[in-house]
């Protein structure tokens, strides 16, 4: 199965809050990270210290999408805090969704979220790319 994640972060968070994240979706959903062909995120995020990080340690190419394109995908759990600050009501699901070219029933994480033993948040969503 090939997968792609969306992420989310508050800024400042760590590549190790992201990996252990990360590491705990994949798990949830019986994957591996050898399994990730595409990685999304919000372009307010574009120059996030730890998304480029672990970008780099996997060998990821992470595209960012404008707020705009991703309040247009429909998920399953919006927020409107998430909104308030982004401009978007989803940044991961929304953005595991588009860069898998998916809808929401590809989803298999739909919001896995930590808080990082940092204080900072992440979160991943996972979603199948359709074949």
């Amino acid at each position: 199965m090939r997968i792609a994640l969306g992420l989310g972060c508050d800024r400042g968070t760590p590549v190790t809050t992201l990996n252990q994240c990360v590491g705990e979706a994949l798990a949830q959903a019986h994957c591996t990270w050898m399994q990730v062909e595409a990685v999304a995120s919000i372009d307010l995020k574009a120059d996030e210290a730890g998304l480029l990080a672990l970008a780099a340690e996997q060998g990821w190419v992470i595209r960012f999408y404008p707020a705009a394109d991703l309040a247009q995908v429909p998920v399953p759990n919006p927020s409107e805090t998430v909104r308030k600050y982004t401009g978007t009501p989803s940044v991961s699901e929304a953005a595991a969704l588009l860069v898998a070219g998916a809808d929401a029933s590809h989803l298999i994480i739909e919001k896995h979220k930590l808080r990082g033993p940092d204080g900072r948040n992440a979160t991943v969503s996972i979603a199948r790319i359709p074949q």
